[in-house]
């Protein structure tokens, strides 16, 4: 790893199937993310962006190449040494916010953090409450998602990924439900929260315009980085 960088993969590939049934997805690709940046990963459906976004968040693993995060084999790595590096140093944003309509703003937000300790403590429902804020749903602690605009549920589940202080957040396309407004609304959001917090983002996106907001662009086209 270089000495900015947090992760560094190196010749990744990634298969499905096997034999005459396989499907090769990712192609050797060579990428790695420094501290605060804000990378823009960008691709037509089936380039192997999501399956990328899903190996760097270690939620499956490579066929073969490296992948190193902050000092760490995550190729070597036992699934549980996997499990608990996720949920300390990467956070997640997706294209539906995934909150669970049971739960408040705030439940919601301190879920990670409650699963991964079994229990919900002040210093928790602290932190939920301070990111919540920092969105700008100060006054919506106690709302249900139905209860939410869909700017208001993403705004939600950007906190909700910075409730550990990741080092990384993965985002795909998570402004692809937003009309235009909200959308900017979110990604000022992110680029705050990069700039304040130091933590990296990698966006999958399929709109330049909110790739045009990232410090760094990086194309993939058949499981190959084609630009960056």
């Amino acid at each position: 790893m270089t000495a900015e960088a947090i992760v560094t993969v190196c010749g990744l590939t990634k298969s499905f199937g096997r034999e005459e049934t396989e499907t090769q997805v990712l192609r050797g690709i060579d990428l790695s993310i420094r501290r605060a940046e804000m990378v823009a990963l960008l691709g037509p459906s089936g380039s192997g962006k999501s399956t990328l976004l899903t190996i760097l968040g270690t939620l499956m693993r490579a066929s073969g190449g490296s992948h190193d995060m902050l000092g760490v084999d995550l190729m070597r790595a036992s699934d549980a040494q996997r499990t608990e590096f996720r949920s300390r140093h990467l956070g997640f944003v997706f294209q539906f916010h995934h909150l669970l309509s049971d739960l408040t703003a705030l439940e919601n937000v301190m879920m990670p953090a409650a699963s991964a300790a079994g229990r919900e403590t002040r210093a928790m429902r602290a932190r939920a409450t301070e990111l919540l804020n920092a969105v700008g749903l100060s006054d919506h602690l106690d709302y249900r998602p139905s209860a939410m605009s869909g700017g208001q549920r993403q705004r939600a589940a950007v906190a909700r990924a910075l409730i550990n202080n990741p080092a990384l957040v993965l985002a795909d396309e998570p402004t692809g439900n937003l009309d235009r407004k909200s959308a900017d609304q979110v990604m000022d959001l992110i680029q705050k929260i990069n700039q304040t917090t130091g933590a990296s983002f990698i966006i999958s996106t399929h709109d330049e315009h909110i790739a045009a907001r990232c410090s760094r662009r990086i194309g993939l086209l058949d499981g190959n980085i084609v630009a960056s």
